[in-house]
């Protein structure tokens, strides 16, 4: 299986995205990881600690790509519309992760514009979903229901465990936090539901 995790928005959770859908991956199956952004935030994830699977720089993937089962594309932030569409030929589902606030969702809508006929498989994630009594979320998934947009049962909440995971260097579980395992159970939700997509 290839992932590649995108969208025309930086600032939405693409790489905690990448990082934890290959880690939750990566406990079933041989799973790389793939740094295709320029500001190599995957790889600097990575360094700082060391995650439980394989981080490469897309520039030498080709060569690394075939001893895994699964490999996650963690892309640049705003790739052009003519990236975007070749990135969808050559993978199994695009994830693209969005906030649930009115930019990040004007940004979403215009990514999906973007892909309109082109067949490409994709599938929306609403990321750092405020806790209740917020209805930002609710209302984000209903606004994406009523544009028959493909989005994951699953979210992932707003937790200060994620940018705690990507200074040390761990996924999420890693963090010592109580709260972090619910943080690291929302992505494993959502990894569930990419293996019934693509499986």
């Amino acid at each position: 299986m290839i992932l590649a995790v995108t969208g025309f928005k930086g600032g939405v959770g693409k790489t905690t995205t990448a990082v934890h859908l290959a880690t939750f991956l990566g406990e079933g199956a041989p799973t790389l990881l793939v740094d295709g952004d320029p500001n190599r935030s995957a790889t600097g994830w990575h360094a700082r600690g060391g995650l439980p699977l394989r981080v490469v720089d897309e520039r030498v993937a080709a060569r690394y790509a075939r001893e895994y089962t699964h490999v996650v594309i963690d892309t640049q932030a705003r790739p052009s519309e003519g990236d975007l569409r070749a990135l969808a030929e050559g993978v199994d589902l695009l994830v693209l992760p969005t906030t649930p606030d009115a930019l990040a969702l004007e940004a979403l809508l215009a990514t999906l514009e973007a892909l309109r006929g082109s067949g490409a498989p994709y599938w929306v994630l609403l990321t750092m979903v405020p806790p209740y009594p917020s209805r930002d979320g609710e209302e984000a998934r209903a606004l994406l229901e009523a544009h028959g947009v493909p989005l994951f049962r699953g979210q992932v909440r707003r937790a200060a465990a994620f940018p705690k995971a990507a200074l040390l260097g761990v996924p999420v579980y890693g963090v010592p936090d109580p709260r972090a395992r619910l943080a690291w159970e929302d992505y494993r939700r959502v990894g569930q539901e990419v293996l019934e997509v693509v499986g």
